[in-house]
């Protein structure tokens, strides 16, 4: 059971896994805190939180288990006002999509609290973002990463995992660097690809002669042009080398295909295509296969 749950930033993530502990009934009491007042009223009012602090330090006060659930370029700031005022058994975890960036924001603002501190991920989400975006079974068979560190007390690391197995989740342990490139490679990079090609599209004469007979396919893939920017251009700035050494290997591939096209290279393209397919159909096909989507 957990006496008071501090939530910072209210919205999907962090309402959701409100809602889900309370769903179960292990949590006695949700403190949350967003910058937004509006936020803040909100989540009061679908019942997300108890009570709504209007600070960091107030919202952190007497908590016992911490979730900071915020934009990735505010995860420093929020480390550094919370330092001060964290019970001394207190544990902090996180939702940031970066594990490096937050790892050391959270070390060098944390002190002696940082033993206390279990980076996570929690490899779940939709497009859409806000308080009223949030619900209970969001982690439902979906996993969440924990990447503790060299100093990340172990009694930390496993009530962080038995909270979010509270949540219907499957909860695993990865090195943060690991972490980083495969989320890169399964993720950041995928948005980057549709937030590109949706806004490319949008910036055509015939914009929406273009649109009005988009596929399902196309559909599905630009989903995720919808998410919320802010969190994704932290995401992006905060795993950049991870993103830029894909970006530049993805680079190769579309030169090569392009130079395929201009030539009339159907071998080459057929093998390419076929590859992927026969990757796509094999390691994709299992019923039982968690989904691993940030949206």
């Amino acid at each position: 059971m957990i006496n008071r749950l501090a939530i910072i930033g209210v919205g999907l993530i962090g309402g959701s896994l409100a809602l889900a502990l309370k769903k179960t009934g292990a949590v006695n009491e949700v403190v949350g805190y967003a910058r937004s007042e509006d936020a803040r009223k909100e989540a009061l009012e679908l019942g997300i939180i108890d009570r709504a602090a209007t600070s960091v330090a107030e919202a952190v006060t007497h908590a016992d288990m911490v979730f900071v659930a915020v934009p990735m370029g505010a995860m420093s700031a929020v480390f550094a006002e919370m330092a001060g005022h964290l019970n001394p058994e207190a544990i902090i975890t996180d939702g940031g999509s970066a594990k490096a960036q937050v790892v050391e924001a959270a070390r060098a603002a944390l002190g002696d609290k940082f033993r206390q501190f279990v980076p996570g991920h929690p490899i779940a989400g939709t497009e859409k973002s806000g308080p009223s975006a949030a619900f209970a079974t969001l982690y439902k068979e979906h996993r969440i990463v924990l990447t503790p560190v060299a100093e990340t007390d172990a009694a930390a690391t496993a009530m962080v995992k038995a909270m979010w197995q509270l949540t219907g989740a499957e909860v695993f342990e990865m090195d943060v660097e690991h972490h980083d490139t495969v989320l890169a490679a399964t993720s950041h990079l995928p948005h980057v690809l549709a937030f590109n090609l949706v806004g490319m599209l949008a910036e055509r004469d015939d914009c929406a002669e273009v649109l009005r007979y988009a596929a399902g396919g196309f559909r599905d893939f630009s989903r995720i042009a919808s998410s919320d920017a802010v969190m994704w251009r932290d995401i992006c700035l905060g795993n950049r080398e991870a993103i830029l050494a894909l970006l530049e290997e993805y680079h190769q591939g579309m030169n090569k295909i392009e130079k395929a096209i201009r030539e009339g290279d159907g071998d080459y393209l057929i093998e390419v295509f076929a590859r992927a397919k026969k990757a796509r159909d094999t390691r994709f096909a299992d019923p039982n296969l968690i989904d691993n989507s940030e949206v």
